[in-house]
C-alpha cells in the first residue's frame, strides 16, 4: 500500500460518513462486509481508518451506478483480498451485459425502421384489417407452424373464428407478427423477443415506444459513462494500495 496513505491522518467513523451523506453504522456495514478494508483499533477499542479508507470508499460508491451495489460490492472484496482477477472479470461482465443491451436495443431499433414502411403502427386491439394465417405466412416468407410457435410463445395473439375455429390475425397482430420476424432474423430468441412486443402493445403501439427507445438509448449511455466514472476512481484505489 502507499507509506503517506497508510501512515496519514487517522479518520473516525463519522469523518468518513459526512462527505458521503452516509450514517456511520453504513461506514461500520461497509467494512463488516469487506468492501473497505479492516480498521484500526484504539486502545479502547474504537475503529480508525485512514485515507486508503476514504479512497476505497469513493471507489465503491462510484461503482454503484455502473455495477449495481451487488457487484460493486463483490469488486471491493476482491480487491481488498488481493484478487484482483476476479474483480476484473466482474467488471468484464457487467460490460458484457451492457453491450448485449446495445445491441438488444439496435435490433429494435433497426426492426421498427424496417416496420415504418408498412405503416403497422395499429394500436392493440385494432380489428380493421383480418389475415388468415397462410396469408401471413407468405407474406413474412416463413412456414405456418412458425407462426403457430410465435403464438405458443405469447409473440402473437391472434383470434379464432367462431364459425370456422381458423386463427385470424388483425392489424395489431400483423404488427407483432412482422417485428418478431425482424428480431428472430436479427439472432433474438422468442424468450427475449416476447417482453419486447409486451412493451409495445403496453405503450399502445409502435410510435410511443420510439420514445421509450429514446429513452433506453440515455439510460445505457448514462450506464456506460458511469462505468468510466467508477473505473477511474477503482483505479485510482488500486493504485493507493500499491
Amino acid at each position: 500500500m502507499s507509506q503517506n496513505l497508510q501512515s496519514g491522518r487517522r479518520l473516525r467513523p463519522v469523518d468518513l460518513a459526512r462527505g458521503h451523506g452516509l450514517s456511520t453504522q453504513a461506514i461500520r456495514n461497509y467494512e463488516e462486509a469487506g468492501i473497505l478494508p479492516a480498521a484500526d483499533r484504539t486502545p479502547q477499542g474504537y475503529r480508525t481508518y485512514t485515507p486508503l479508507h476514504a479512497r476505497a470508499l469513493a471507489a465503491f460508491l462510484a461503482l454503484v451506478p455502473g455495477h449495481g451495489h451487488p457487484t460493486a460490492a463483490s469488486i471491493m472484496r476482491a480487491v481488498n483480498e488481493e484478487a484482483a482477477e476476479e474483480a476484473f472479470r466482474l467488471i468484464d461482465g457487467t460490460h458484457a451485459e451492457l453491450l448485449a443491451d446495445r445491441r438488444t436495443l439496435d435490433a429494435v431499433e433497426n426492426a421498427l425502421r424496417a416496420l415504418a414502411p408498412t405503416g403497422a403502427a395499429a394500436e392493440p386491439g385494432a380489428t380493421s384489417g383480418a389475415t388468415f394465417i397462410g396469408t401471413l405466412a407468405r407474406e413474412l416468407g416463413v412456414r405456418p407452424a412458425t407462426l403457430r410457435a410465435w403464438e405458443r410463445a405469447g409473440l402473437v395473439r391472434p383470434r379464432r373464428d367462431p364459425l370456422t375455429g381458423y386463427r385470424v390475425y388483425d392489424d395489431a397482430d400483423v404488427r407483432d407478427a412482422r417485428l418478431a420476424h425482424q428480431l428472430r432474423r436479427g439472432g433474438h430468441l422468442l424468450e427475449q423477443i416476447a417482453p419486447l412486443l409486451a412493451q409495445v402493445r403496453t405503450a399502445g403501439g409502435l410510435a410511443p415506444l420510439e420514445s421509450a427507445l429514446t429513452a433506453w438509448r440515455a439510460r445505457l449511455s448514462a450506464r456506460g459513462r458511469a462505468l468510466l466514472a467508477g473505473a477511474a476512481e477503482l483505479d485510482a484505489y488500486l493504485q493507493a494500495r500499491g
